[in-house]
C-alpha cells in the first residue's frame, strides 16, 4: 500500500504543477482533462478529499471559473502534502 500511495502522491504532485499551468493559461479543456485523470487515481486508493477537490476543479473549469479552480488547487496541494506524510508513516 505504501508503494501505491507514494506513486499516487508523486503523480498527483506532477498533475498539480500541470493544472497550475492550465489554470493560468485559462485552458478549460486542459484543466478538465488533468483533473479528471487525477480524480480517478485518487478515488481508486481512497484519497477522497483529494478526489473531491479534483472534481471541483473539473466542474469549475467547465464553467470557466478559473479563480475557483485556483483556490481548489491550493487546497489540493495541501492534501498532497498530507498524503505524502501518510505514505511516510506506512514505512
Amino acid at each position: 500500500m505504501q508503494e501505491i500511495l507514494t506513486a499516487l502522491v508523486d503523480d498527483t504532485a506532477q498533475q498539480v504543477q500541470l493544472l497550475e499551468g492550465a489554470i493560468q493559461a485559462r485552458d478549460a479543456q486542459g484543466c478538465m482533462r488533468l483533473a479528471h485523470y487525477s480524480k480517478g487515481a485518487c478515488a481508486n486508493v481512497g484519497a477522497v478529499s483529494a478526489a473531491a477537490l479534483l472534481k471541483h476543479i473539473e466542474t469549475r473549469a467547465a464553467a470557466l471559473e478559473f479563480q475557483e479552480c485556483s483556490e481548489a488547487l491550493a487546497a489540493l496541494a495541501q492534501q498532497v502534502s498530507l498524503l505524502r506524510e501518510e505514505a511516510k508513516i506506512l514505512t
